[in-house]
This record gives C-alpha cells, sequence and structure tokens, in this order.
C-alpha cells in the first residue's frame, strides 16, 4: 500500500472562489530562463568584418573631382552612373563599399553629397570610383 492511495481517485479540487488561469498564461510560467538573451548579439556583432577605408591618391581624387564637375555640366539630361563609395559603420571601425547605379537627378556642392534617383544620398568624400557612359573618352 503506497501513501497517496488515500487521495489518487479523488476528484481534481477546482477552485470556488477564484477563476482558473488561462492555458495561455499557465505555459508562460515553464517557458524557458534565458540570462544570456544579448550574448549571441554580442558574439555576431564581435565575428561581422569590416574593411579599412582606402586612401585615395592626388590623382584619383582630380579625377573623382573632374568627373563630378562633368556630372554638374549633364546632370539635366539625368545620366546613368555607377558609383562605389565607403559606407562606415556605426558600430566599429572600418565599413564597408558599396556600390550603387542609378540615375543622378542632384549634386549638392554646398553639403557635398551626390543624389540619385532612389534617393540615396553618398557623401563625395567618401567615393571611390565614378563610371557610366558619360565617362567613355575619359577612359
Amino acid at each position: 500500500m503506497s501513501s497517496y492511495d488515500d487521495i489518487i481517485h479523488l476528484p481534481h479540487h477546482v477552485s470556488l472562489t477564484r477563476t482558473p488561469m488561462p492555458i495561455t498564461d499557465r505555459a508562460a510560467q515553464f517557458s524557458p530562463f534565458a540570462a544570456l538573451t544579448k550574448y549571441g548579439d554580442a558574439i555576431m556583432e564581435t565575428a561581422r568584418l569590416t574593411r579599412e577605408r582606402k586612401e585615395l591618391t592626388e590623382d584619383a581624387k582630380k579625377e573623382i573631382e573632374l568627373r563630378l564637375n562633368l556630372l554638374i555640366e549633364q546632370i539635366a539630361s539625368r545620366p546613368q552612373v555607377s558609383i562605389t563609395y565607403f559606407q562606415p559603420d556605426e558600430m566599429k571601425d572600418g565599413g564597408s563599399y558599396i556600390t550603387v547605379a542609378g540615375i543622378v537627378i542632384k549634386i549638392d556642392v554646398y553639403d557635398h553629397i551626390v543624389v540619385m534617383l532612389d534617393k540615396t544620398k553618398i557623401p563625395t568624400e567618401n567615393i571611390f570610383e565614378i563610371n557610366g557612359e558619360l565617362f567613355a573618352g575619359l577612359d
């Protein structure tokens, strides 16, 4: 005879004064505790690679300036170009090189920004390379 023989066949007790807890809330009390919730994110951030910014030669800077001036002259014809620029990383040193292709709609010489048709804004000091049919005679 076991110690529970006297209660094993009794009906399940239901409180007359308290409403039963919903099953969804009951399940939550058994969910695992995640003490290191941000640890995985920190590991992923540390593992994410960035590239070092390449310094342009004076000749390369002059070439980009020449191409920007040519773009300013031809802006009304809505030139199609491909621009590679450096995007600094917000979280750590370095960044990445991004290439966008599209139509240039504005070059803001005061704020030093190239604006593309898709509203991409590229700081002119971050431009690494500009290509397009417009520059066919320069290459």
